[in-house]
């Protein structure tokens, strides 16, 4: 299996190559910016100091903008259950979106083919799991939004990449915005510890806890964003501490 790509590399990445077997991780992001060939020309200029593996256009193609086994600058502070700094481990997808500051649209049908088939080329390639195919919302929870709550992470679960919980979701729907006390809400990040998000600390928890939360439900409860615990979210949380 072979990805076909075009070349348009950017100077912002480690010099120094890392071993296939640190490649645990792929990220996804958009690029948050209203225009295509802005986003590319910034992810390419060495004053930005961004930059990913690849970028998907439009129009599905895809641009490899810095090789797989150099450390691309996508993902900043980062952390995913005992890794720490995930560029250090990934594999970094830009896909061109003008994000929630600019009219945050759905990811077309081409890109979306095009997200399926590398991402497949990758798992392939450096054996990666489903719990490391993460958003960068999941490893930076207080900083990021992207890719955001439209992107079709239940279509890629369905067609084995990355990871979705095994519930129905009309029962879910019954139980949707039910209050839990606070037992339960210990219980629910607890969960989200588990699976890999970042562990509050008990000083931040106040301050964070709806963040953290949101950044849950756009991965894994789109259809409400809200920062609020509630019934559905305590059980979607139980059944992928399982996965």
């Amino acid at each position: 299996m072979s990805i076909n790509t075009t070349q348009n590399y950017s100077p912002n990445f480690d010099q120094k190559k890392r071993k296939i077997k640190q490649i645990r991780f792929i990220i996804f992001h958009y690029t948050g910016m209203k225009n295509e060939k802005d986003a590319i020309k910034r992810l390419t200029d060495s004053k930005s100091k961004v930059s990913s593996h690849y970028f998907i256009k439009n129009n599905g193609s895809i641009i490899t903008l810095v090789p797989e086994l150099y450390v691309s600058w996508h993902a900043g502070i980062s952390s995913w259950k005992n890794y720490k700094s995930i560029n250090k481990y990934s594999i970094g997808i830009e896909i061109s979106n003008p994000g929630h500051g600019n009219k945050y649209k759905k990811f077309s049908k081409k890109q979306i083919r095009s997200i399926l088939k590398l991402s497949k080329f990758l798992i392939k390639k450096y054996k990666i799991k489903d719990k490391f195919i993460l958003g960068h919302s999941d490893i930076a929870p207080f900083r990021k939004k992207d890719p955001g709550e439209r992107f079709p992470w239940r279509y890629l679960s369905k067609n084995r990449v990355g990871l979705w919980h095994g519930l129905n979701e009309k029962k879910l729907f019954k139980i949707r915005e039910i209050k839990v006390d606070k037992n339960d809400e210990n219980k629910f990040l607890k969960n989200l510890y588990k699976i890999g998000y970042f562990r509050l600390l008990p000083k931040d928890i106040h301050k964070n806890k709806k963040l953290l939360t949101k950044a849950f439900q756009r991965r894994f409860r789109q259809e409400l964003i809200n920062g609020i615990i509630d019934k559905e979210c305590l059980l979607i949380s139980k059944n992928l501490t399982k996965s």
